[in-house]
């Protein structure tokens, strides 16, 4: 447990070409450390939002929803995972969905290892501090990044610049997914108006 938990995805930060290959070909990795990482970020950022200190946090609690924060960390998540084994699929990738999944997890562990303490932090932080916040809270972005790099390619088996076409394809392959189940929901909304307003004419004619 501790070693599935805490010991691995802590070694996978420091040594991500040799912790990848073990998650993939070792099966070291784990679906349920993955989805725990994946609820702790979503916890991690819903605490950024909300008790962030006010020097770096320009979000009016009042108006925050911590389902909506939910959904835009679970929501891309898995939405990457797919677009990203769609076209893997076509481009001759090794990795399953579930590898997938795995890497792009535990890629998260940058995240849910420097957010937390950084925003705890930020509440005894004075002005000229802040920028110590941001700097951090950029080197975990910076860092998932790569780690999401080293991961995909290590899943896949693929050169660097293959790596690199892949993911620039699976961020235009969201966008498309995106915008066209906007326009499904806007046409199903448009089709609904249109049978209520029949039903309504209906009534009121008999």
């Amino acid at each position: 447990m501790r070693q599935d938990f805490i010991k691995f995805p802590l070694h996978l930060m420091v040594h991500p070409f040799d912790s990848f290959w073990d998650l993939k070909y070792e099966g070291k990795g784990k679906l349920r450390v993955t989805l725990t990482l994946l609820l702790l970020v979503v916890i991690s950022m819903i605490l950024k939002n909300q008790f962030a200190g006010f020097l770096v946090n320009y979000n009016d609690p009042r108006h925050l929803n911590s389902i909506t924060q939910l959904f835009t960390v679970v929501f891309p998540f898995f939405l990457w995972c797919l677009s990203n084994w769609a076209i893997t699929t076509l481009m001759g990738g090794e990795g399953k969905f579930k590898e997938i999944m795995m890497a792009t997890g535990y890629a998260l562990v940058p995240v849910v290892v420097i957010y937390t303490p950084m925003v705890i932090a930020s509440r005894f932080m004075a002005e000229e501090e802040t920028a110590f916040y941001y700097l951090m809270m950029s080197v975990a972005s910076i860092w998932f990044v790569a780690l999401l790099f080293v991961g995909i390619m290590t899943v896949h088996q693929y050169t660097v610049l293959k790596t690199v076409a892949t993911m620039l394809l699976t961020v235009v392959v969201m966008g498309i997914v995106v915008f066209l189940g906007t326009l499904v929901l806007s046409m199903l909304q448009q089709i609904t108006e249109f049978f209520i307003n029949i039903y309504r004419e209906l009534i009121f004619r008999t």
